[in-house]
């Protein structure tokens, strides 16, 4: 049997915050041991690995419940839990991470913690007495909890940014239709939305921590995210329509390349043309561009992907598409007679209600 692959620090952070996120019984756990006005130290991994970094204490190998988690934290030792945290294996165990392991803590309990965490490569909760405060050790991550409101009014101020930049996306993805249809694309304009694109996504995925920690009570925010984002996939069409083909390429490998660029490396178009193809230099800005015309088929008529495919497959690009009679339609594989006729038609009224909107 294959061995099963070892999570990554950002999988196993997010994994963790799932663990003790509101709702749950090692949340409830941490709540009672915070009211109580004691400490603890949680370690959650492997329990050879973990018992190799520690010694003494009791053997429990008993059911994590909050009540037994808050009696035993009384005790001055730590206390060991599978990788889940469904079981108590150790507690008053005495931890004993490499003194050379590197840590900027100052605290005796949170500085074992932070060199246990980096060391084992397991997760550990400290939670401090003094400070009132729990903090959470992934790996080589650190992260201070914070209260539930905090989280909430956090946020909440990230998806009011979400929301002012999905609006100007938006503008940005109708404008970029309008010059679809008039076919005055050029490599400036399709960098732009991609921008737009990308920058909301990044926003949307700072959200998602959030609602993570939250637990049960991110559930609202997160149907706001989801909602918020329903037209992001359509404007990533946005990359299938203009990349450029070449060999080893395609739109999905394009597509990874653009969502590693950081912010910063965003607010340069240059870093955006050049995975698309068309270099890192802009001067050829007023050359024109053709569609391909997955998006446009995607707004028009909700088509089946596989029909979309097709269609470009068949003409090749938009403006192709756009004059393509119904006899024409009617022969491309998965268009009948009255399919042809609702793509003529979707395609007519989308450019109507642009050229109306324009008016406005």
């Amino acid at each position: 049997m294959p061995s099963r692959k070892p999570k990554n620090s950002l999988e196993a952070y997010r994994e963790a915050l799932q663990m003790i996120a509101p709702g749950t019984s090692l949340r409830e756990g941490l709540n009672a041991i915070l009211q109580s006005g004691t400490g603890a130290l949680l370690c959650f991994g492997d329990s050879k690995r973990l018992s190799n970094l520690s010694e003494g204490g009791v053997q429990l190998d008993a059911v994590a419940t909050p009540q037994l988690l808050y009696e035993l934290c009384k005790m001055d030792g730590a206390i060991i839990l599978t990788p889940k945290g469904e079981r108590i294996l150790y507690a008053n165990r005495f931890l004993k991470p490499n003194a050379k392991t590197p840590s900027d803590e100052t605290g005796t309990r949170h500085r074992t913690a932070q060199r246990l965490a980096n060391q084992a490569k397991c997760v550990v909760i400290a939670v401090s007495q003094r400070r009132a405060s729990v903090t959470l050790y992934v790996h080589e991550r650190r992260h201070l909890l914070d209260d539930i409101p905090t989280l909430v009014n956090k946020a909440q101020q990230a998806i009011q940014t979400l929301e002012k930049y999905m609006t100007v996306l938006n503008q940005a993805m109708t404008e970029l239709t309008t010059r679809e249809f008039q076919d005055v694309v050029t490599i400036f304009d399709v960098c732009k939305a991609i921008q737009r694109t990308e920058m909301v996504q990044h926003i949307a995925r700072e959200i998602e921590p959030y609602i993570v920690e939250l637990g049960t009570e991110g559930r609202l925010i997160d149907l706001q995210l989801q909602e918020l984002i329903l037209p992001v996939h359509e404007s990533a069409l946005v990359v299938r329509d203009y990349y450029r083909e070449r060999t080893g390429v395609n739109h999905l490998t394009v597509q990874k390349a653009l969502s590693d660029l950081s912010e910063d490396d965003l607010l340069n178009l240059g870093n955006i043309s050049h995975p698309m193809g068309y270099g890192t230099n802009l001067r050829n800005v007023d050359t024109y561009l053709s569609p391909r015309g997955h998006r446009v088929l995607h707004m028009t008529h909700r088509l089946p992907t596989p029909i979309i495919e097709n269609l470009v497959a068949r003409f090749g690009n938009l403006q192709n598409i756009v004059r393509a009679t119904r006899e024409e339609l009617q022969e491309v594989d998965g268009v009948g007679d009255v399919l042809a006729e609702r793509i003529r038609v979707s395609i007519s009224l989308l450019r109507n209600q642009l050229a109306l909107d324009d008016r406005r």
